[in-house]
């Protein structure tokens, strides 16, 4: 199942824009277990392009979210007028769980905290 990790950065390229569509099923954590992905790997993603960008989506939603009368919320409101605050919020909070997830399977990575399996 060691598929090419790339495949996973283009899985969280579509899971951004499908969460705008509403469509939020991608369960980040179950995933890398999933594909036995390495503590290495992980800590790739997080370091790269892609959770920065995820992140800066986080962040933007999180201000629009919060709103405001200067010239960076007022971009904001034009960027994310046709998404209901409400909506906003689902998006962000679905957003940065993958980012915990990936966060949360890096720290269960480390070494030593894996469980010893009974005879």
């Amino acid at each position: 199942m060691k598929d090419d990790f790339d495949t996973v950065y283009d899985m969280i390229e579509h899971a951004i824009e499908y969460a705008f569509e509403g469509k939020m099923q991608l369960k980040f954590y179950a995933y890398l277990k999933y594909r036995k992905t390495t503590k290495a790997e992980v800590d790739s993603f997080i370091e790269s392009s892609t959770a920065h960008e995820l992140s800066d989506v986080v962040l933007e939603l999180e201000e629009y979210i919060k709103g405001g009368k200067d010239n960076e919320h007022q971009q904001l409101r034009e960027a994310y007028h046709h998404i209901p605050k409400p909506q906003a919020r689902k998006i962000k909070n679905y957003l940065y769980s993958i980012l915990e997830d990936a966060w949360r399977y890096s720290r269960d990575r480390k070494p030593g905290r894996r469980k010893k399996q009974s005879k």
